[in-house]
């Protein structure tokens, strides 16, 4: 695990030793911050390869810490350790840019398998990569995470960035729910399943400018970005 650089956002002070001193035994190199001002500091100055993050932080929130960690541009995947996991909280979560959630009281092992989880799939993440492209009338920057109609520009969260790009590249063909839920969440569990369609939702509304543009569900199997 040479140069896995681990930046870790809490302020409870016990459970941010333990934590810490937990990963470095696996061989992890772990920057602690206790506050979210202090986090977004040493994000601005150090390379991360994964941030985990408290929600309920001072100065700075967790959900607004990964705002602005996606606002710069990166792709550092953000797990997040909370004791809010009602279903807003979590959709605010993505929404935010994070990748995972943990609910307190967790087990370490438990975190050694989610950060592996990620570490794994961020491994192959290349949106910023991506040209942008065109949806009906619409351009849509991977990049800037963005979709463009005229004059008219919609700003896209994170996850409604990878879902629409995973849509783009299954255009007008089978997006498989299971597809979708692996590579993006994780597991299809029925909450992810839940969640995954209220971005698809609020991904119609923001095409829904295009007549000629539809993301249609196919019930039990997926979706299919029609262009």
């Amino acid at each position: 695990m040479d140069n896995i650089n681990l930046l870790l956002v809490e302020d409870e002070p016990f459970l941010a030793k333990v934590v810490k001193d937990s990963l470095e035994q696996l061989g992890y190199c772990v920057t602690h911050a206790a506050d979210g001002r202090k986090a977004f500091s040493l994000f601005q100055n150090h390379v991360y390869q994964l941030c985990i993050i408290d929600v309920m932080l001072p100065h700075t929130d967790g959900y607004t810490l990964a705002k602005q960690i996606r606002a710069v541009g990166s792709l550092v995947p953000v797990l997040f350790l909370t004791a809010r996991t009602t279903t807003n909280d979590v959709i605010e979560g993505y929404q935010s840019g994070g990748n995972d959630y943990l609910k307190k009281p967790f087990s370490l092992e438990e975190l050694y398998l989610r950060i592996a989880e990620l570490l794994k799939r961020n491994s192959g993440n290349n949106i910023r990569a991506e040209s942008a492209v065109r949806i009906g009338n619409y351009l849509f920057d991977p990049n800037s995470q963005t979709v463009k109609l005229g004059n008219s520009e919609i700003q896209l969260s994170f996850r409604e960035t990878q879902l629409l790009k995973l849509l783009y590249d299954h255009k007008n063909a089978v997006l498989e729910r299971k597809t979708a839920l692996i590579l993006l969440w994780g597991d299809d569990s029925f909450f992810n399943t839940r969640t995954m369609d209220v971005f698809i939702s609020r991904l119609r509304k923001h095409l829904k400018s295009d007549p000629n543009v539809h993301i249609i569900n196919l019930r039990g199997i997926g979706y299919k970005l029609v262009i």
